[in-house]
């Protein structure tokens, strides 16, 4: 690769990590060790094909398809099957601020689901992508999209029921 490409990507994974991780925390339900892995699995696979940039169109859109791709596909391996435990550790602190508590509630609802409906609800909501977007990333049919998206929050609705009313009100 050119030393000006290198720039560039250089450049490009530098500002989008960050936002790559957060999302990568989302698909993994909070396994940082994991989210990191995906992470540097997308970038790779970007630095592969940045000389064709051309063919990308928008790298930013692209990276966020590649690192759900990754996430799945990590998911389809027989090593994936392994869990860590499901039991929270004691905080350091005496009392864990609210904020935390809802991001723990809401990272355990959503490791409840399955990978698929995990990813578009991580898109579509988190992402903000369009259904067809959305669709586009995953390679699947936009109403099997909107099927997911229906069931999947069906499903948290159901997970987290009322132990959100506490934080409506923010």
């Amino acid at each position: 690769m050119r030393r000006s490409q290198e720039g560039a990507f250089r450049e490009f994974a530098q500002a989008r990590t960050g936002h790559l991780f957060r999302s990568a925390c989302l698909l993994t339900s909070g396994d940082t060790h994991l989210a990191e892995d995906l992470v540097q699995e997308t970038l790779g696979r970007m630095y592969m094909v940045w000389g064709r940039s051309a063919t990308l169109g928008n790298p930013a859109a692209y990276a966020q398809t590649v690192l759900v791709r990754v996430f799945l596909a990590h998911r389809r391996r027989r090593s994936a099957g392994e869990r860590p435990s499901d039991a929270i550790p004691e905080t350091a602190g005496t009392t864990a601020s609210a904020d935390t508590s809802l991001r723990i509630t809401l990272l355990d609802a959503l490791r409840q689901l399955p990978p698929k409906d995990r990813a578009v609800v991580v898109l579509r909501y988190w992402e903000d992508r369009s259904v067809a977007e959305t669709a586009d990333a995953l390679s699947v049919s936009s109403a099997a999209v909107r099927t997911r998206s229906t069931r999947a929050l069906a499903r948290l609705r159901t997970l987290l029921g009322g132990s959100l009313a506490e934080y409506a009100d923010r």
